[in-house]
């Protein structure tokens, strides 16, 4: 490797050509990156005291020569976004300039033929920079003064336009013209023989801000390929699936979908930010490596189709694609490893169409009634995750059925009872997917589907903290708490296309004034044509009509008793304990109400969490056990079921006892003596149920 200062401008001049190649991400500054630079050179070139403003490296691979000398193209490992942004800064200035030269060197002519083209060659050679695919066309169009293709790059044409604008405000182009001149880099050249790009290449982006993950794992799988190899891989697979994205979908999805893939194969969960780690490790292990990039590529390229067609709308087939329409207005991501899984088995024929919808339904009924019902979301990671582990494959939908039914408490799919009685009482008008659900009640078993955005959500009984003399009339002298009490719930919310008439009427008037209530069409206003007054009674009786509408829109899971006892497996009869089998927790003991103490504060984490005493210690569980308590004589000690290094605590209180023989689960022990100690210890604790239970990257 060697490093050259260099001036942007004789930089470019003296390049023959830049080439992106095809694993680099595509061009993808937006306007404030944009505007730094226009600022910074603005300000270059209007101070005269500032001889030079550095922007950064332009990092290229050159088959043996150090220098730029060579007539070969350079291939860019870093600095395409600098690259390609002063050049269209470049052009934008070109267009505004004629013959006269606002200082030397700086006509049209000149800024094209030194800096963008290559005059004397044909074709793509005769350009300074060529970029990827869809951007590579858009900027060549600008170069040559032709329209934009209409699937060009977005972010070529939004920049190029933003430039344009802000030249055509400069009442002198001097400034401009100098700060342009006074740009500095840094020329670094690699070796390909010598040099290794792919390190390089993480070293200079090991923050992780300038690129996403998706742009990491792509140059991982393609950098080190030849080039007719990197070439097929990239055009036959990797392509199709950026265009299946689209141009924002890939920048705003794709590393959310790289996260799910990963969880099908790996069975673990990586945070968004190490999921390029995570890929890495997974592509170097033994069996992935053995099957060759070209599995790999071609098993991401398979599940990223399956990814567009359910969280980005690219479905064919309508009973699906309104079954993925539905949950994707719920947002809830970590849903896709199951779905994925469950897509893989219907493309291979496990999984028939009518059955796959159903799961489908089944997950959003999932996820919507426990919203209904204010269960912590924070499980819901690990459920799906692990969801379609131990599924019967011959009975797909029914084990997936009693699989749900078999959740334990703290991730339960609420039954009909508790779902009913929470829709009807809680506050619907602020929960964040109020349209869904309205449209979902609307339209269900429906062919001729109501238009739902259409509407508005209308307050039968008004928002109004200062109701009119018949609204208190017809709710009696409690007005106020059944103002309060049931505004936003669902016996008061309705859909109509009359909001601004209807007003803070009375209600005889929002009934039969012109399409008031008698002459609505909608379903959810069924009955209100009838009603001779709204009070809390006539709200309590419709809330409860509609839950029972809910129940059949999203319905609980139904299985046969002995169906579901066929699915249990007897387990051998274990030997039961009590505290009173430990010695040291015996009534009148120091350590029992110390023990009892800690013991209340675990079981108050959450209402799943469940208390199993061993003949060797106490374990409490959520999904299995993360803290158990061995009662020792003058204290408890504790073993948090975690790794050693994930554990935050200030105090040190904490051991690492990774591969030490101890009673209990856990690479963490922690001793427990007083109860001044407590406080701080179940802080601790929390970190372990919390590790367990799974991050809070749930809903997006």
């Amino acid at each position: 490797m060697k490093a050259t200062e260099a001036k942007l401008l004789d930089f470019l001049k003296k390049s023959p050509q830049f080439i992106i190649p095809i694993y680099q991400r595509t061009y993808s500054w937006t306007e404030p990156q944009c505007r730094q630079l226009w600022d910074d050179v603005l300000r270059a070139g209007s101070n005269d005291a500032i001889s030079a403003h550095f922007i950064g490296s332009i990092v290229y691979i050159e088959q043996g020569l150090y220098q730029v000398s060579s007539q070969s193209p350079l291939l860019v490992i870093d600095g395409q976004q600098r690259l390609t942004t002063a050049m269209l800064m470049i052009e934008a200035l070109c267009r505004h300039l004629g013959d006269e030269e606002p200082i030397d060197g700086f006509s049209a002519k000149k800024l094209r033929n030194y800096y963008l083209l290559n005059p004397l060659e044909e074709g793509e050679r005769g350009f300074k920079l060529l970029l990827t695919e869809t951007d590579k066309d858009s900027l060549l169009a600008l170069f040559r003064q032709k329209p934009l293709p209409a699937d060009g790059s977005l972010r070529i044409q939004e920049n190029f336009e933003w430039f344009e604008q802000q030249v055509n405000r400069l009442e002198d182009l001097v400034p401009l013209c100098r700060g342009l001149a006074k740009l500095v880099i840094v020329d670094i050249a690699l070796s390909r023989d010598q040099d290794n790009p792919q390190l390089i290449f993480e070293s200079m982006n090991s923050t992780g801000r300038e690129l996403s993950q998706a742009d990491l794992i792509r140059n991982f799988v393609l950098m080190g390929l030849e080039p007719e190899h990197q070439r097929r891989l990239y055009e036959d697979l990797w392509r199709p699936m950026e265009l299946n994205f689209g141009q924002e979908g890939y920048g705003a999805h794709f590393d959310w979908f790289m996260r799910h893939y990963l969880t099908v194969r790996t069975g673990d969960i990586p945070k968004i930010g190490d999921v390029y780690e995570a890929f890495k490790a997974y592509a170097r292990a033994p069996k992935q490596a053995e099957q060759g990039v070209d599995a790999l590529v071609a098993d991401i390229h398979a599940f990223a189709g399956f990814y567009c067609a359910m969280a980005l709308g690219k479905e064919n087939d309508k009973l699906l694609a309104e079954a993925f329409r539905d949950l994707r207005e719920l947002k809830v991501d970590v849903a896709y490893p199951f779905l994925l899984e469950l897509y893989t088995d219907y493309e291979n024929g496990l999984l028939s169409r009518e059955d796959f919808a159903a799961a489908v339904r089944l997950v959003e009924a999932y996820v919507f009634r426990r919203a209904v019902c204010a269960i912590p979301t924070n499980s819901l990671n690990k459920t799906f995750a692990n969801l379609g582990r131990g599924l019967k494959k011959d009975r797909y939908l029914e084990s997936i059925q009693v699989h749900f039914l078999n959740l334990p408490s703290y991730r339960r799919f609420p039954r009909d009872d508790e779902f009913r009685r929470e829709l009807a009482t809680r506050d619907l008008y602020n929960f964040r997917s109020r349209s869904y659900w309205l449209r979902r009640l609307e339209n269900h078993d429906r062919k001729e589907r109501v238009p739902v955005d259409e509407y508005t959500i209308e307050h039968i009984l008004p928002q109004n903290d200062n109701l009119s003399p018949q609204w208190r009339q017809a709710l009696g002298e409690e007005w106020q708490r059944i103002q309060e009490t049931w505004l936003h719930s669902l016996g008061n919310l309705t859909l109509t296309g009359y909001n601004a008439e209807y007003s803070d009427r009375p209600f005889t008037d929002k009934r039969d004034m012109k399409g008031g209530f008698r002459q609505s069409p909608l379903r959810v206003n069924e009955g209100l044509g009838l009603l001779e007054t709204w009070n809390e009674q006539a709200i309590k009786e419709r809330a409860q009509r509609l839950a029972e509408w809910a129940i059949k829109v999203w319905p609980a899971p139904r299985v046969d008793d002995d169906v579901l006892a066929a699915y249990r497996t007897e387990k051998a009869p274990q030997a039961t304990y009590s505290l009173s089998d430990h010695p040291q927790l015996i009534e009148g003991k120091p350590m029992r109400a110390l023990f009892e103490a800690l013991r209340k504060d675990v079981l108050a984490l959450d209402p799943g969490v469940t208390e199993e005493v061993l003949k060797l210690y106490i374990a409490f569980k959520a999904e299995s056990n993360f803290v158990d308590v061995v009662p020792q004589k003058s204290r408890l000690r504790l073993s948090l079921n975690m790794a050693f290094h994930e554990l935050h605590d200030p105090k040190q209180l904490a051991k690492d006892v990774t591969n030490l023989g101890r009673w209990g689960n856990g690479d963490v022990e922690v001793g427990l003596s007083s109860p001044d100690d407590l406080p701080y210890v179940m802080g601790l604790v929390r970190q372990a149920f919390e590790k367990q239970m799974g991050d809070m990257e749930v809903m997006t």
